[in-house]
């Protein structure tokens, strides 16, 4: 990421017309380049956070904060003029976001109205603010506590409380907020599918019912697996040992391939 500082200041308009055309391509409810320039305080604070910062690197002190008072009054939105912003971030409405010292936000995220990326610790000189990867995305009230890192296309939930690092491409949910990998969902999904079954279809989220079905088809999954595993190599040893056609050593009802009953868990959840 650039700093404001060392930036070419015939750049500055170059970053200004990214910044309409991001918040034009993200937002459905801006009609012109005219109204985006007019009336979005997300992009009013993001150019004078850049002069505020400009300031602050320059050993201004005083003169970036007040500016950054000055776009606090004028659009609800505190950022504070040691933060690093990247390119092409969208502020969507804005009123309540508060952006501390240390925070670093990557190129292409998004933060909605409500959110803090606030830190956990006193210490001066140290980073006690959190670093957003590139196309984050923090929903409304959400609150980022802490200097760790959120990685590149992570979300936090509406209202989350997130106190620990975030893996890249995945969700951030609850109070405190807990981490939902994309891949171990679909995972899940997919042996539920092959079971003939999906627990999505009955109940969704924290519910304590979701919760169970999910535990009992990633267990479920990895005892048929096993099994199936288990009689295979019991029949491959029986052969070998009595020279019969593999088929012969296995009782009938052997499970030498994964199945899985899913009519009996649906009788459980009724």
């Amino acid at each position: 990421m650039d700093t404001p500082a060392t930036l070419p200041r015939t750049m500055w308009f170059e970053r200004l017309r990214e910044d309409i055309a991001c918040i034009r391509e993200r937002d459905p409810a801006a009609r012109s380049s005219f109204e985006v320039l007019t009336c979005y305080p997300g992009l009013h604070a993001l150019v004078l956070h850049r002069w505020a910062h400009a300031c602050w690197h320059m050993g201004l002190r005083w003169l970036g904060r007040f500016i950054s008072h000055v776009g606090r009054f004028f659009t609800g939105i505190e950022i504070h003029p040691g933060a690093t912003i990247g390119r092409r971030v969208f502020i969507d409405h804005g009123m309540g976001v508060v952006i501390g010292e240390t925070a670093e936000i990557g190129d292409e995220c998004t933060i909605y109205q409500g959110v803090t990326l606030g830190g956990t610790s006193l210490g001066k000189g140290t980073k006690r603010h959190p670093t957003l990867g590139r196309g984050v995305i923090v929903s409304a009230g959400a609150k980022v506590l802490g200097g760790f890192t959120v990685g590149d296309g992570a979300r936090v939930g509406s209202n989350a409380v997130l106190l620990q690092p975030v893996p890249a491409g995945a969700t951030a949910v609850g109070i405190p907020a807990r981490i939902v990998q994309k891949s171990a969902d679909a995972q899940r999904e997919e042996a539920a599918a092959k079971m003939g079954f999906s627990a999505y279809g009955v109940t969704q989220g924290d519910d304590p019912l979701a919760l169970a079905l999910k535990g009992l088809i990633d267990n479920a999954a990895g005892h048929e697996h096993q099994i199936a595993l288990i009689w295979q190599a019991i029949e491959k040893l029986s052969a070998r040992s009595r020279e019969l056609p593999a088929g012969d050593c296995v009782p009938q009802d052997a499970a030498t391939e994964e199945h899985f009953d899913a009519e009996r868990l649906s009788r459980l959840v009724k």
